[in-house]
């Protein structure tokens, strides 16, 4: 009974972080992690520790990866340290205020306000929208990051079921 509660629930958190992936406010590779180590903790799949170890690492890696990226990108096209911390600030009052919609739309106004306003002399609107392109091109490749490491939890949660479909049900 223990073992389709585990099952079920890995089931659930694999799609769950799937979906997270996409959605903001859920940690997609890390939920999806869970879902792998559910499964594993089934008496019908041997535990291994370093398939475990290993995947929750590329999870923790992905998850702070995720939150560096918008940073990332408002450097790499130009942002000064306002840029940098108006896409910090962007973040943290766009998801509150706004929801998942608010992780998409906070980083990329926070970087242009900062740019704008820690450089007005020097920056225009334009060069601060650059900027705040950047941001946004970082978030983009944060959502493709987990995307990819779910579709590969994902590979990994259905071979592991198929090689132990005889010891799991």
């Amino acid at each position: 009974m223990i073992d389709i509660i585990l099952f079920g629930s890995s089931v659930f958190f694999i799609l769950l972080g799937l979906a997270g992936s996409v959605l903001p406010i859920i940690p997609g590779p890390l939920t999806s992690w869970v879902g792998l180590l559910l499964l594993h903790l089934t008496k019908g799949v041997e535990m291994n520790l370093n398939f475990i170890l290993l995947t929750a690492g590329v999870a923790i890696l992905i998850f702070v990866l995720d939150l560096v990226m918008p940073l990332l990108g408002t450097k790499k096209y130009g942002g000064s340290k306002g840029a940098i911390t108006g896409c910090t600030i962007g973040m943290i009052v766009g998801i509150c205020t706004l929801g998942p919609p608010g992780l998409i739309i906070g980083p990329f106004f926070g970087a242009l306000i900062g740019e704008y306003f820690t450089n007005r002399i020097n920056s225009s609107v334009e060069s601060s929208f650059r900027v705040a392109v950047g941001a946004f091109v970082g978030f983009l490749l944060g959502t493709i990051l987990k995307i990819m490491v779910g579709i590969v939890f994902l590979y990994y949660f259905i071979k592991i079921t198929t090689d132990n479909r005889s010891t799991l049900f």
